[in-house]
């Protein structure tokens, strides 16, 4: 089978393609490789990829091609010119807070980029289309752990309202045109090569330097941190499992669209995992305590019930286990840097 991974050069991308390949998959990878971050992360991730392909052997598994799924007519020529059987769409412009001061990133990639992967899938006959929510789309809701079938009409920041929309338009398309798609809400997914512009790369980074970290809501925020190996996991495992054409309870409209929470289940406090960075470290962190940032909620809690239903999915690494090797990842790249 052909899968195409849209954000092959992002942090989950970048892992979910390396895994699809180890399990025997063909691949193709797309990705813009802006600059949200420094593009080298995203080059060093390619490098990564291909140093795998080579070393077991996998060239005509794998091709990568740079192209921005906001590119329309260059999308659906890749469309024509493979024969994908799936595509996992995780390209998209990722953080709450940068929404806050460019939001036409969000337009651009979330919206415009989405729509455009929908049409190239509905007229390229594709077997399942899986796509990135995130956990974002919950918002305040006050009920507790978060379900797939909660309510998600009250996003607090355009990246979770981009979010939400891409789960409508799924539907409606899926509704239309009966193909099968699945939404991934992700919960917070931590690990090495990861984002810099998340909390724990950047705590890591300051602590290691001695420099204070920015601790918001006085670390009393808690998130359901993934470990990103959990979060490849449960992506593969639902693979196989294309929804069915069925109606909700409170709408006869009929869609092959599912929606799967992939989190850990176990939340932790911020300050439980800054203090369990600082163990891993072997420093202690000069903390700026802080009020809630606008876009931020107080709570992520991932109910995965229905996923392990499905397919047994469970995470088995624990934030100590995770933070460690992130940390060892993270000390073992800046020597690197430090000796070039």
């Amino acid at each position: 089978m052909k899968i195409l991974v849209t954000g092959a050069a992002g942090f989950i991308g970048f892992h979910l393609s390396k895994a699809l390949l180890h399990e025997g998959f063909k691949v193709v990878g797309i990705d813009n490789l802006n600059d949200y971050y420094d593009p080298q992360l995203k080059t060093d991730r390619l490098d990564n990829l291909d140093a795998f392909v080579k070393d077991n052997n996998l060239t005509g598994c794998y091709h990568f091609v740079k192209l921005d799924i906001a590119d329309d007519k260059k999308l659906s020529q890749l469309f024509q010119e493979h024969n994908f059987n799936i595509v996992i769409n995780l390209a998209a412009q990722a953080g709450v807070r940068y929404s806050l001061e460019n939001p036409k990133a969000y337009i651009d990639s979330n919206l415009v980029g989405f729509a455009n992967i929908l049409e190239c899938c509905r007229h390229g006959k594709i077997e399942h289309l899986m796509f990135a929510s995130s956990s974002s789309v919950y918002g305040m809701n006050v009920k507790q752990p978060f379900s797939a079938d909660d309510n998600t009409d009250f996003p607090i920041s355009l990246y979770a309202a981009t979010k939400k929309a891409n789960e409508l338009l799924a539907h409606s398309y899926s509704h239309l045109f009966n193909f099968p798609c699945t939404g991934l809400r992700f919960f917070t997914v931590y690990g090495p090569y990861g984002r810099p512009d998340m909390a724990y790369y950047s705590f890591t980074k300051a602590i290691d330097e001695g420099r204070p970290i920015d601790v918001f809501n006085e670390g009393q925020m808690k998130r359901d941190f993934t470990y990103i190996d959990d979060v490849v996991k449960g992506i593969i495992s639902l693979l196989e499992f294309r929804p069915r054409r069925t109606a909700s309870q409170i709408s006869t409209a009929e869609s092959a669209l599912k929606v799967y929470n992939i989190g850990n289940n176990r939340p932790v406090t911020l300050k439980h995992f800054i203090s369990t960075i600082e163990l891993s470290l072997g420093k202690i962190a000069t903390k700026n305590l802080l009020p809630m940032q606008p876009g931020d909620v107080p709570v992520t809690f991932a109910d995965i019930d229905p996923l392990f239903a499905l397919c047994g999915y469970k995470p088995t690494t624990s934030i100590e286990e995770g933070i460690e090797k992130f940390v060892n990842w993270y000390l073992k790249t800046k020597n690197k840097g430090e000796d070039k």
